[in-house]
C-alpha cells in the first residue's frame, strides 16, 4: 500500500507491504503532481512533479532518479514489449503553446539522454500518441489534412492505408486484441456516425468493416463509440448503426466480416407477443448513456468464461432514449433475447455466472437486492440493509468466479458513505459435479464455425444450485474447419459486392501491391481476399483465396516519391535535413537514386536499400533549393522534384521611415531584417485606420499620405514559424520647413542607438529649442536620426493663422540664428553638457515645402547635386581657364571671361 502526504504540509510517501499494519515513510525532493503505475511490474512508478520534472522508480517508491527536466508532458505511458520496458513520453517542445510534440522512448533501467530514442523522425501533433499492445500510433497534420501512422512490434512507422477516399476528420483505436487494429472513422460527410475499420496483423491495410455506427460526446469530451466486444467470445460484435434516421442493433461473430440485425425477444417481460424485426438500440459499454454501473457481459477477462449469456440494456422500437429501456439477457451468446427488467438495473454476475444479482437504478433509497440462478428467468427478491439505502454503485471482487459483493452508497445526502459487503457463500450448499453441467454448441443462428473453430461448451442447468469455482473448465471441444469464403474478407483496395465477391474499387490499382519488389525479388499477388485475422480454419479453400507470391517483373521505375524525414519542406541553416525517397514500383536492387542537393552538391546511391535510413545533408546558405532525386535502370527512369526552404531565425526588424512626410507626396517605407538574409519573408503593412493591410514580398513598399496629421505605420515580417512586428509614427504636413542639426562630439559616447533612447533625447532637444527661441511647441518637431555620428533633424510647421498655411521664414532664421549662438544646449548626465549646433554639411538653403514640397531628403539631394554640378564644370573648362584666362589680350577674350564669371 502507497499512501501519498499532503504536499502542503511535506513531500513524502508511506509504504506499507503487511497489509496496512505498518508504515514506513520515504521523503521526496520534490512534490508529485502525477503517478503512472506499470500494468505489469507493480513496483515500477513514474513521477511527475510540480517543477516539470520526471522521476522514475523500480522500487515501488523508495528510491527515484531523475529521468528528464523542463518537461511539458501531454501522454505518458509505460508498456513492455519482447521483455523490454519502454517509457514512452509525448511532450510539448513550447511550454506556453503547445505546437508541436516529440516521441520519445527510452528503457526505463536506463533512461539517460543519450540513450532516448526519437522513433518517429519527424514532430507528431499533440495529445496524438496511443500506444496499445504491439502497436504504437501517432498523427501528423500536413496541409490541413491529417495523416495517421502506425508502427507494429515497434519497427518503423508507416501511414495507415485506409480506403483512397476516406479522407478522416478524426480516427479513434477501438481495439488491438489479437494482433488486428479495429479503428472508428469519422468521415468528411459524417457528425453523428463514424465507420468501422479493420486491419490486417500489421496494422497498415484497412478494409471497411460497418456503416454509420453511432457515436456521441461522452461526459468528459471523450468520443463514446456504440460498439461493444464480448470479450469471452472471440470475434463477437455488437454494433449500432443509423439506418435511414434510424437506430439499430447489428451482431457479428467474425470480427466484421458478416453483420446482420440483432434478433428480437419473441415476447417482452408480460409474455405479449411482440412483433419485430429488430431490437434497436442495444447498448453495451461503449453506449451513448451516461451513466456508470452497468454489467454488461460476464465476459470481462481475456480467458473463456460462460460467454452464453450476455446482458444488455435497450428498447425494442425505432430509436433509444434514456426514459424507455429495458433489460434484455441471452442464453445462447446473441442468437436469441429475453427481457429481464423493464427499468435498469445494476447486474453483477457471481460464480463465473451461475448466478445473477440485481439492484434497481433508481433515486430513491432501496434495501433489496434480486438473486436469479437460471439465467434471470426467476427472480428472488433479498433484503441487504434495515434501512434504505442511496445506492451509489455496485462493485465486485476480482475475478469471474467471484462470491462477494459490496454496494457503497449513503443514508441521507448529508451523510457518509457506507459500504455494505455481502457474501453469498452461504447461499450455495455444495460443489458442482458433472451431472449440473450439459454441452452448449456455440453458433450463429444454426452455423457452427465461426472464427475457423467449431466450439462446444458446457454450461451449468438451471436447476443447479451449485459452486463451479476456480477450476471449473468452460471449453468441452474445440476444433478446426475447414475454411470457406466466409473465413475470408475483402482485401485492401477490393470491396464487396451485392454477390458477396471482392472485386478492385475504382481507385485501386492492384499492380501497385507489387512495390514490395523495391526491396526484394518477390511479391505477393492479392486475389482481393484475405483471411480474417485470428481465424483458425485450415484446408478448404485457402489456397483459392490466399495471396500467391511472385518473382518481381523487369520493369522501369515508378511512382518515386522524395520528402524530408519531417515532412516538411523548410529547414534552418546549418542543420542536417534527412531526406527519404520511397519507390513505389520497379527492381529497386537494379535501380540507382541520383540525389542533387540543389547546391552543387549530388550523389548516386547504387540501389534503393541502401538508403533506406534516408539522406542527410547541411545548407549552409539562406535560399530555395531544387533538389532532385532521379531513379534509373535499364527499362527507364523518373525525377522527382522538391523545392526546400533553407531559413534563418529572424531575431529583429527596423522599420524606416521619415519623420515628417509631404501630404500627397510619395514617400518611401523600408524595413531592415537582421540578420538581412533570412529565406523567404513576407511583409505585411497597416497604414494609418486602414482595415486592409498591403502584403508584399519585397521589404520597400511607396506609399502617399493624402491627410494631415498624424498616421501610424504598422509592419509584420513574417519568416518561417517568426512573425516580429515595427511601428512607427509619421507627422503628415502639407509645407514645412526643416534643417539638420549636429551635436558635439561627446554625445557620440553615450548614444546607445536604440529607438527608446533616440526618441527621449529628440523630446530633450525640442524642449531646448523651444526654450532657447520661445516657438510654438506645435510648430516645432524633432528626431533624432539612427546611426553614428548622432544626427537630427529640425521641422518647422506653419501656423495656418497667421501665416495662410506657409511656414514663417522669420522663424526658421529665428531658430537658425539660436543654433549658430550655441543657445541650444542640454544636460544628459550630470557632468555632460550637449551643444545643438545646424549642421553645415552643403552650400543648399533650408528646405521649404511651400517652393518646392521637399522634405529632409531633397536637402541631401540638393547638396549632392551642386557639388556634382561643380565638379564637372571644373573639370570641362580646366584647358579653357588656363588658356583664355591666364593671359587675357584682347578684348574678346576679356568680354568672354566676363560672361562666364559672371554665370
Amino acid at each position: 500500500i502507497m499512501l501519498l502526504t499532503d504536499p502542503e504540509v511535506e513531500s513524502s510517501l508511506l509504504i506499507s507491504s503487511d497489509e496496512g499494519a505498518t508504515y514506513q515513510k520515504y521523503r521526496l525532493n520534490f512534490y508529485i503532481l502525477s503517478l503512472l503505475f506499470h500494468p505489469e511490474q507493480e513496483d515500477w512508478i513514474l513521477a511527475y512533479g510540480h517543477d516539470q520534472k520526471l522521476y522514475s522508480s523500480v522500487e515501488f517508491g523508495r528510491r527515484w532518479q531523475l529521468v528528464h527536466e523542463r518537461l511539458s508532458i501531454s501522454i505518458l505511458l509505460l508498456s513492455i514489449f519482447n521483455l523490454t520496458v519502454y517509457l514512452e513520453i509525448q511532450y510539448a517542445l513550447c511550454l506556453v503553446v503547445v505546437a508541436e510534440a516529440l516521441y520519445v522512448t527510452c528503457k526505463l533501467q536506463n533512461c539517460t539522454e543519450a540513450n532516448k530514442g526519437k522513433p518517429f523522425p519527424g514532430y507528431i501533433d499533440p495529445n496524438s500518441l496511443v500506444v496499445q499492445d504491439e502497436y504504437v500510433f501517432v498523427q501528423v497534420s500536413t496541409g490541413g489534412r491529417p495523416i495517421y501512422y502506425v508502427s507494429s512490434r515497434r519497427d518503423v512507422f508507416t501511414p495507415m492505408k485506409l480506403p483512397k477516399y476516406t479522407l478522416p476528420k478524426d480516427l479513434h483505436v477501438i481495439s488491438t486484441d489479437e494482433n488486428r487494429v479495429v479503428a472508428a472513422v469519422q468521415e468528411w460527410n459524417q457528425n453523428d456516425t463514424c465507420n468501422l475499420y479493420v486491419s490486417e496483423a500489421g496494422g497498415i491495410y484497412y478494409t471497411l468493416a460497418l456503416e454509420n455506427v453511432m457515436s456521441s460526446m461522452g461526459p468528459e469530451g471523450n468520443v463514446m463509440i456504440d460498439l461493444y466486444e464480448v470479450a469471452g467470445i472471440k470475434g463477437m460484435f455488437l454494433a449500432n448503426k443509423k439506418l435511414n434516421n434510424e437506430v439499430k442493433t447489428y451482431i457479428t461473430y467474425n470480427k466484421g466480416r458478416d453483420w446482420r440485425l440483432l434478433q428480437a425477444p419473441s415476447a417482452d417481460l408480460r409474455e405479449n407477443r411482440i412483433h419485430c424485426m429488430l431490437v434497436s438500440g442495444l447498448r453495451g459499454l461503449s453506449g451513448i448513456e451516461k451513466r456508470q454501473h452497468y454489467q454488461l457481459s460476464i465476459c470481462f477477462g481475456k480467458h473463456d468464461c460462460n460467454c452464453s449469456a450476455p446482458l444488455s440494456i435497450g428498447s425494442i422500437g425505432a430509436e433509444l432514449t434514456s426514459s424507455n429501456v429495458s433489460m434484455f439477457i441471452t442464453s445462447d451468446a446473441g442468437n436469441t433475447w429475453r427481457q429481464i427488467f423493464d427499468e435498469e438495473y445494476s447486474v453483477l454476475y457471481l460464480d463465473q455466472g451461475g448466478a445473477l444479482v440485481a439492484i434497481r437504478h433508481t433515486p430513491l433509497p432501496i434495501r433489496h437486492l434480486w438473486l436469479s440462478f437460471d439465467e434471470g428467468r426467476v427472480w428472488n427478491k433479498y433484503s441487504f440493509t434495515s434501512s434504505p439505502l442511496f445506492v451509489d454503485g455496485v462493485l465486485g471482487e476480482p475475478g469471474e468466479e467471484t462470491l462477494i459483493m459490496t454496494i457503497f452508497g449513503h443514508v441521507s445526502h448529508r451523510s457518509e458513505w457506507q459500504l455494505v459487503k455481502i457474501d453469498f457463500r452461504s447461499i450455495f450448499n455444495r460443489r458442482c459435479i458433472e451431472s449440473d453441467y450439459v454441452p452448449w454448441d456455440l453458433h450463429d443462428q444454426g452455423e457452427r464455425c465461426l472464427m475457423g473453430v467449431r466450439r462446444v461448451y458446457r454450461k451449468l442447468k438451471p436447476i443447479a444450485r451449485c459452486v463451479m469455482g476456480k477450476t471449473y473448465s468452460v471449453t468441452m471441444i474445440s476444433e478446426p474447419c475447414d475454411c470457406t469464403e466466409s473465413d475470408f474478407e475483402c482485401d485492401y483496395g477490393f470491396e464487396r459486392r451485392a454477390d458477396g465477391k471482392c472485386t478492385p474499387a475504382f481507385w485501386f490499382l492492384p499492380s501497385s501491391m507489387s512495390r514490395t519488389c523495391t526491396t526484394e525479388h518477390t511479391y505477393l499477388n492479392s486475389t482481393g481476399y484475405r483471411k480474417v485475422v485470428s481465424n483458425n480454419c485450415t484446408g478448404g479453400v485457402i489456397e483459392q483465396y490466399t495471396a500467391r507470391r511472385h518473382l518481381c517483373p523487369s520493369q522501369a521505375p515508378r511512382g518515386l516519391h522524395l520528402v524530408t524525414s519531417e515532412g516538411k519542406l523548410t529547414a534552418t541553416i546549418a542543420s542536417n535535413v534527412t531526406f527519404l525517397v520511397f519507390l513505389e514500383e520497379g527492381d529497386g536492387s537494379k535501380t540507382s537514386i541520383t540525389v542533387d542537393f540543389g547546391d552543387g552538391n549530388a550523389f548516386t546511391y547504387s540501389n534503393v536499400s541502401s538508403i533506406e535510413d534516408g539522406i542527410k545533408h547541411i545548407y549552409k546558405n539562406v535560399g530555395i533549393y531544387r533538389v532532385s532525386a532521379t531513379a534509373e535502370n535499364s527499362l527507364g527512369s523518373e525525377t522527382v522534384l522538391l523545392f526546400l526552404h533553407i531559413t534563418c531565425q529572424l531575431e529583429s526588424i527596423h522599420l524606416s521611415t521619415p519623420f515628417v512626410a509631404v501630404k500627397n507626396k510619395e514617400v518611401n517605407l523600408t524595413v531592415v531584417l537582421s540578420p538581412s538574409q533570412v529565406g523567404t519573408v513576407t511583409y505585411i503593412w497597416w497604414f494609418g485606420n486602414n482595415s486592409e493591410p498591403v502584403i508584399t514580398l519585397e521589404g520597400s513598399v511607396a506609399f502617399t499620405f493624402s491627410r494631415e496629421g498624424i498616421s501610424i505605420v504598422t509592419v509584420q515580417v513574417s519568416a518561417g514559424n517568426t512573425i516580429l512586428q515595427d511601428r512607427k509614427t509619421i507627422a503628415v504636413h502639407e509645407y514645412f520647413r526643416s534643417h539638420l542639426l549636429a551635436f558635439s562630439s561627446n554625445l557620440d559616447d553615450h548614444n546607445p542607438d536604440v529607438a527608446e533612447w533616440r526618441l527621449d533625447v529628440s523630446r530633450v532637444i525640442k524642449t531646448s529649442m523651444v526654450q532657447a527661441t520661445g516657438v510654438n511647441p506645435e510648430q516645432l518637431l524633432v528626431t533624432v536620426l539612427p546611426g553614428l555620428p548622432t544626427a537630427a533633424e529640425f521641422f518647422l510647421l506653419s501656423d495656418k493663422q497667421l501665416t495662410e498655411g506657409k511656414p514663417d521664414k522669420t522663424l526658421s532664421e529665428l531658430v537658425l540664428s539660436a543654433l549658430n549662438q550655441n543657445l541650444v544646449q542640454f544636460t544628459l548626465r550630470p557632468g555632460v553638457q550637449i551643444t545643438v549646433y545646424a549642421a553645415h554639411l552643403s552650400a543648399a538653403p533650408l528646405v521649404d515645402t511651400s517652393e518646392n514640397h521637399s522634405g529632409s531628403a531633397m536637402l541631401m539631394l540638393l547638396s549632392v547635386v551642386v557639388v556634382g554640378l561643380a565638379v564637372f564644370l571644373i573639370y570641362k573648362f580646366k584647358r579653357y581657364f588656363v588658356a583664355q584666362f591666364s593671359s587675357p589680350n584682347s578684348l574678346k577674350q576679356r568680354k568672354a571671361q566676363s560672361r562666364y564669371l559672371e554665370w
